[in-house]
């Protein structure tokens, strides 16, 4: 009988770290860990990479399998900026993508190359989030910090960099700097923004290993590593996502995508035009407050997140920490359309119809850029914390007119990350491994006709919103 074989795929993600233990074969789940970060909240987002790295050993313990997994792979959150010094350590605390101060410096960027252009070069039109902005906002703000830096890495890189020594990313989470495109990193986007190229990681090919684990670390060493990649790359993989099935993730951020048979190029800058994990693209617009935005409304409202009530005339656009789409980094929350005879609970489920609105109005716009028509038919796939939630189900259901699947499988970011491990022992590709493991099965919700009275009434207050001087709480 052959021996078992187990991978660990690691997700770093805003708020934590988990981490799975899968049998290579199968795809059950034998091991799980989580361990908590800690970010800011101050007037920005930050986070200390180092706590990362001891979330990761905390987690990869918790699973049982550290010292008997035989690859592995992490997945992290997008966009941070990590600055280290000629020891590998970080000058400061990361810059997460849900820091909005880098704002003037996307905003500089926009005006210096055109929208167009930038979305020619890397495939999007870079706003707050994207680290290129995150770096010039270092360099105006902290120069001596940006002075000291060695090197220039995101969240996944840095892990994968502890583990293995190898200064190595993947095409995927590159692609969501601002600097790269297919053709590799910018010069002059670099040169803009005044950033070394030689501070930055190798981008590996697809299916690459990064290197193999280095003694003394927390998990086995000599295990190959693969490149992993970013939390959404990741997501798509652990779902072994074909072209054109579209995605929805709820989580701290929410996000819609699709895998694309061709390169995006929005120039409205509505749809990112990232690089998969493996050879093609995955499309994806993203919203900044999503269920932590709601949850905040509940607990404003002394309800549970649950507990919401039909029928109303309220709009909520929830933007508690500015917003990504629409592009308004400036915004807070705005309440429109109260009434003696409104509800709690209808304001609360006002706060889930604004939260989902953004992303499924953009869907239609996410599938045409990745070279195919939107099909109403297929289910939408919805994923992320917030996709158990009955409220969240109901919602998305109601606005978006499709059917609705809920993939049964977790952690869908660790277990794409855990597919990468397995396809560096198998050959096969990784959401191949992934397609095998049946990690999208999962119940299926009927459609239901859309709502198009609340669609209208969110898209009417926006206009209006927008019209008005300082809009949504901009910053005019």
């Amino acid at each position: 009988m052959a021996a078992q074989r187990v991978v660990i795929g690691i997700d770093s993600s805003t708020q934590s770290t988990k981490a799975l233990a899968v049998d290579l074969d199968t795809g059950t789940v034998l091991g799980r860990g989580r361990a908590a970060h800690t970010v800011s909240t101050g007037a920005g987002r930050e986070s200390d990479p180092e706590q990362w790295w001891q979330a990761l050993a905390e987690a990869t313990a918790a699973t049982g399998w550290a010292q008997r997994a035989a690859a592995v792979s992490v997945a992290g959150q997008q966009h941070g900026l990590v600055v280290l010094d000629p020891d590998a350590r970080p000058v400061r605390p990361a810059l997460l993508w849900n820091d909005v101060r880098s704002a003037p410096q996307a905003a500089e960027l926009r005006e210096a190359f055109g929208p167009a252009e930038l979305a020619r070069r890397t495939g999007s039109v870079p706003t707050a989030a994207f680290t290129a902005a995150k770096w010039a906002w270092l360099r105006a703000n902290e120069p001596a910090v940006a002075q000291r830096a060695a090197a220039v890495r995101l969240p996944h890189d840095f892990l994968t960099e502890r583990l293995t020594g190898e200064a190595v990313t993947d095409r995927g989470d590159a692609s969501g700097t601002g600097w790269w495109g297919p053709d590799g990193y910018d010069r002059d986007l670099l040169d803009r923004i005044g950033l070394d190229p030689a501070l930055l990681p190798q981008v590996l090919a697809p299916g690459a290993a990064a290197g193999a684990v280095r003694p003394g670390l927390p998990l086995r060493p000599g295990i190959p590593v693969a490149t992993g990649t970013g939390d959404n790359m990741a997501a798509a993989l652990g779902l072994g996502l074909a072209p054109g099935e579209p995605v929805l993730s709820l989580g701290t951020s929410g996000t819609v995508y699709a895998v694309g048979r061709s390169r995006p190029a929005d120039p409205g800058g509505t749809v990112a035009g990232f690089a998969d994990a493996l050879g093609g693209w995955l499309p994806l617009a993203c919203t900044l407050n999503c269920t932590l935005a709601v949850d905040r409304f509940a607990a404003l409202l002394g309800r549970d997140r649950e507990d919401v009530e039909a029928g109303g005339s309220a709009v909520v656009l929830p933007y508690l920490d500015g917003e990504r789409t629409p592009d308004l980094p400036g915004a807070s929350g705005l309440v429109h359309g109260l009434r003696h005879t409104t509800t709690p609970g209808q304001l609360l489920q006002a706060a889930y119809d604004g939260a989902a609105h953004a992303l499924l109005t953009a869907l239609d716009d996410v599938l045409r850029a990745g070279g195919g028509n939107p099909a109403p038919d297929r289910p939408l796939l919805l994923i992320g914390g917030g996709a158990r939630g009955r409220a969240w189900q109901q919602t998305v259901l109601r606005l978006s007119g499709r059917a609705v699947r809920v993939p049964a499988a977790e952690e869908l970011v660790a277990l794409g990350a855990a597919a990468q491990a397995a396809a560096l022992l198998t050959g096969e590709p990784a959401d191949a491994v992934a397609r095998r493991w049946r990690t999208a099965e999962g119940p299926l919700l009927e459609p239901v006709p859309r709502d198009e009275d609340t669609l209208g009434r969110i898209t009417d207050t926006l206009r209006r919103a927008a019209d008005l001087q300082g809009g949504p709480a901009t910053d005019r």
